[in-house]
């Protein structure tokens, strides 16, 4: 029931956000679905290659910009690791996850 109203909760905000379109979406979702698996536990441990498959986004490009964008427009915490053998970590946040 609590991933209802965080779901509910993160569409309530995006409802009025013209900054949000489908990738961004489409981002979220995948990182939602992470948390899911991950006992809706903050924070999640990211590859890109996981995120970019379960969003079905294929441009390094526009996934760096979607989840740098919902990190600065307050969506979710990024924490981007710079290293490829370490996972980079993603804090949801509590407004809406």
């Amino acid at each position: 029931m609590e991933q209802v109203r965080a779901l509910t909760g993160f569409y309530e905000a995006i409802k009025d956000d013209n900054r949000i379109g489908p990738t961004h979406i489409s981002l979220y979702m995948a990182l939602f679905q992470l948390y899911n698996l991950n006992r809706c536990c903050n924070p999640i441990n990211i590859t890109r290659a996981v995120v970019m498959e379960t969003a079905k986004i294929s441009g390094l490009a526009t996934y760096h910009k979607c989840i740098k964008d919902l990190h600065e427009f307050g969506y979710i915490q990024y924490m981007p690791s710079f290293n490829p053998a370490i996972c980079s970590r993603v804090f949801l946040l509590k407004a809406f996850a």
